[in-house]
């Protein structure tokens, strides 16, 4: 690109500096909108903890002017922002692409909006007063959209950056701007393709782009620049993410470098400026992540100073998930939060995201993992080798050195609102459990407020506002729950102790188990008797949950149990590992687990009426799924009180039963429309809600959310209250 940065292109046209100028005082007016908005969370949060200290009534609820017409506004625009738009209907009509893989929603409103207003502002800047039908106009239309690309450069870094200025001053997370990353990035190499395409259709009317391209070293070093830009763009895909994430990561960095080369050696003298301010951002983040990293990791107390790293030991669980626990870190965190953990030794050169399954009070930082491929798996199987299986070893896990590097994630606080809903598909968990904790443990902190029962609310206690909590958890296996069955245990220890000392605080839990062992089909010779015949092989068998310490005869034999009715007889399996459970009735069309195990996977309408009823769970199984799994089921047999049945791991055999009705468990899936909806129809201020899982969980959230905002006229007049979402979903 030849020098022109104060050339004229007319009378009233301004001058191509001034229009990078313009871009940069939108993108900044955006930031400052954001930082406004995060000023003003800040604000009443301390307003809403200051009112909770001074005991006053429903804290979370805006009052004055100010706080309801930000109120009002808040409402209106989470509904826009939040609103998508369901593609299943649009795959019907293209069968073709009616596949899994593909996203079942369009992004939400609240992202294409912003998406559109940087494309409006990138083709508005590059085309005002200029006539692209104007062919005497073409070069001047390259030589500012050139400009205008070259002024994209330094966001695009900002945003792709995990310590940055946007996130810190709009007060979210990297995270959180990825996506808008890659989407200024696709703008951008928009800009330079209409670049190269304005220059390349002056030079064609000469037939001038061959000599161009093969003579002249600017036109090449641009070329290049457009090539390395093209395959970042594809290269960045979700299915290229997806495929191998490590290799993304370390070809994204070579093409990055190649990328910035090219552009710097193709630019004029100055116009370079705008190459080395995102450079001076990259390695500030460098800098500053690898010093924190340092300071984390480092152990002041080794005489030796040779490992830079932190010790970890790894515990194979049920389910193929790996506890990784770091006792003592030197990392300070806050519930919500993840870090990147590495371990050489196992998995070289790889750093991951992981949330952190613990919270500050526990002294340890604890993960939970999934194992998938890659360095996960390699996680579980050092687990398995160093302990030996799970259910036989007592030996002391192997410790291995590991380096953390974060803690990275935010949300805001949810102790300032009122009513706080949580859901979590599977290992999702490891995001909304310490969140419940944290507000618990909250309350257990000098509690100052007595229920006034005259008007059902309590004058807060000090650090916090919230007084409900609904959790609501769903799992493939009943073992899964192993995984934070003392922290749950705990939470329900801890609530009973503030409602007996007349706190009015309340914890709602739920458990959706959607495939387990005893959701089995019959036998293997009864289920090829029913096969035969035509029939549902799992349809002679009814499981009947009860729920644990309610009236009853469980409650007068003292132990949880499930009675299995099977063939006329009944046996009795303990399920000590699980609270309380319940059945719906679910169709014959729901299917099998990959094992064959049946599956109930109908959605639960009234999950009271689930818990207060039993039913029949029918499923469809292939024979030999079902001669394999009964050979490998838990023997129908009794179990006294205290005894404990075989378990997948040497933690679960730790569990102990829980004695009240607070915490259920149902087969089947959740509507979360219904239970989001209880916990806002008790609200008395500011509801929070809370997900993370699959994307399918998050957007079913989410859509119930805006339904709901919708339906109630949320701070419209109707005096419903106000709902903030947040959401995390499995991906990369």
């Amino acid at each position: 690109m030849s020098s022109s940065h104060s050339m004229s292109m007319g009378e009233g046209v301004p001058s191509l500096s001034y229009l990078q100028t313009m871009y940069w005082a939108v993108v900044g007016t955006a930031i400052g909108c954001g930082t406004f908005v995060n000023i003003y969370d800040k604000a009443l949060y301390r307003q809403r903890m200051s009112a909770a200290s001074r005991s006053q009534l429903y804290p979370a609820r805006p009052k004055a002017a100010l706080p309801c017409t930000m109120a009002t506004i808040y409402a209106v625009v989470r509904e826009v922002s939040y609103a998508s738009y369901p593609l299943g209907a649009f795959y019907k009509r293209l069968p073709w692409m009616s596949t899994p893989r593909l996203p079942q929603t369009s992004p939400t409103l609240g992202r294409a909006l912003v998406v559109i207003a940087e494309l409006v502002l990138v083709l508005a800047l590059c085309f005002y007063k200029l006539d692209p039908d104007d062919q005497w106009q073409w070069e001047d239309i390259g030589y500012r959209t050139g400009y205008i690309a070259t002024a994209q450069l330094p966001l695009i870094v900002l945003l792709a950056g995990k310590r940055n200025i946007i996130a810190w001053f709009t007060g979210t997370s990297y995270e959180r701007l990825n996506w808008l990353h890659r989407w200024v990035s696709r703008i951008l190499f928009l800009t330079v393709t209409i670049h190269m395409g304005f220059w390349f259709s002056s030079w064609a009317r000469y037939d001038y782009i061959k000599v161009k391209l093969t003579t002249e070293p600017t036109t090449q070093r641009g070329f290049a620049a457009w090539c390395i830009l093209l395959w970042i763009v594809l290269s960045s895909l979700a299915p290229a993410r997806r495929w191998n994430y490590e290799l993304f990561v370390i070809q994204h960095i070579i093409s990055f470098v190649g990328f910035f080369a090219a552009v710097y050696l193709h630019l004029p003298e100055e116009l370079k400026v705008w190459v080395w301010i995102p450079i001076g951002f990259f390695l500030f983040d460098r800098l500053f992540r690898a010093g924190a990293t340092l300071f984390i990791n480092i152990s002041i107390l080794s005489k030796t100073w040779k490992s830079v790293t932190s010790k970890a030991t790894f515990e194979p669980l049920s389910g193929d998930t790996t506890r990784i626990t770091i006792a003592n870190p030197r990392l300070k965190w806050e519930a919500g939060q993840h870090v990147f953990l590495t371990c050489h030794a196992l998995a070289p050169l790889q750093a991951h995201p992981f949330t952190i399954a613990s919270i500050p009070a526990d002294g340890k930082l604890e993960f939970l993992i999934k194992s998938k491929s890659g360095s996960t798996k390699r996680f579980f199987h050092h687990a398995e080798s160093s302990q030996g299986l799970p259910q036989t070893s007592h030996s002391k896990p192997h410790e291995r050195s590991v380096i953390l590097e974060g803690p990275y994630g935010r949300i805001r606080p949810l102790r300032q609102f009122d009513s706080v809903f949580l859901i979590a598909g599977s290992s999702g968990a490891t995001f909304t459990v310490p969140l419940m904790r944290d507000i618990v443990s909250s309350w257990m902190v000098q509690p100052q407020g007595r229920v006034d029962t005259s008007n059902r609310s309590v004058s807060a206690f000090q650090g916090t506002a919230t007084r409900f909590i609904r959790f609501v958890w769903i799992i493939k296996s009943r073992s899964q729950y192993a995984w934070f069955a003392s922290q749950l245990e705990t939470i329900r220890a801890d609530v009973d102790r503030m409602r007996d000392a007349c706190y009015e605080v309340e914890v709602e839990m739920s458990i959706y188990i959607t495939c387990d062992e005893v959701l089995e089909a019959a036998d293997a010779s009864s289920g090829r008797q029913e096969v035969l015949k035509g029939k549902d092989p799992c349809a002679s068998k009814q499981t009947s949950l009860g729920p644990i310490g309610g009236k009853g005869d469980q409650q007068e034999s003292g132990r949880s149990s499930i009675d299995v009715i099977k063939g006329g007889k009944t046996s009795v399996i303990s399920i000590n590992s699980i609270p309380s459970s319940a059945q719906i009735q679910t169709s014959a069309a729901t299917s099998c687990g990959s094992t064959g195990v049946c599956c109930c996977t109908q959605m639960v309408e009234d999950e009271a009426q689930a818990v207060q009823s039993g039913g029949q769970c029918h499923c469809q199984c292939d024979v030999e799924s079902i001669r394999t799994i009964n050979k490998q089921a838990i023997p129908m047999q009794s179990f006294d009180k205290g005894e404990v049945p075989p378990r997948a791991t040497a933690a679960e055999e730790k569990i102990k039963p829980l004695h009240k009705p607070e915490m259920v468990m149902v087969s089947g899936r959740p509507q979360p429309r219904k239970l989001i909806l209880e916990t806002l129809e008790q609200a008395l201020g500011e509801s929070a809600v809370i997900v993370c899982g699959p994307h399918g969980l998050v957007d079913d959230v989410r859509r119930s959310v805006v339904a709901l905002s919708d339906d109630r006229a949320v701070h419209k007049g109707t005096g419903a209250q106000g709902i903030y979402l947040h959401a995390e979903s499995f991906d990369y």
